[in-house]
């Protein structure tokens, strides 16, 4: 049974836009690979950290909704902290109220950008 999750990761602003793009493809192929099904992403952009983190007072904010094997979750968790790009992460299990409200959340993005 795949459970659904989500998880928000923050890189380093010190990245071009190539290097960015191969981490979250990096992050992708590991929710993928691991028999997992993208439901959502999205790309927030450069964003000011509430607080310094590592002398870095902004991040590249990501969010990837997914669905996938509670197995999986040890090792993507484990690819963010692998890898020096990735400030902080935070992966957490949507009960069906979260997903309900992801679901509306999207289709109201998606409703404004077509008007």
């Amino acid at each position: 049974m795949l459970n659904h999750y989500e998880a928000v990761f923050i890189l380093t602003p010190v990245l071009s836009d190539v290097q960015m793009k191969e981490a979250v493809e990096k992050f992708r192929s590991v929710i993928t690979e691991n028999g997992g099904e993208m439901v959502n992403e999205e790309n927030w952009g450069l964003r000011k950290l509430a607080y310094p983190i590592q002398k870095k007072s902004t991040g590249f904010y990501n969010l990837f909704d997914f669905k996938v094997q509670p197995d999986a979750i040890a090792k993507l968790e484990l690819a963010f902290r692998r890898d020096e790009r990735v400030i902080r992460f935070l992966t957490f299990k949507m009960d069906k109220y979260a997903v309900a409200y992801s679901e509306k959340r999207r289709k109201t993005i998606k409703e404004k950008k077509e008007k």
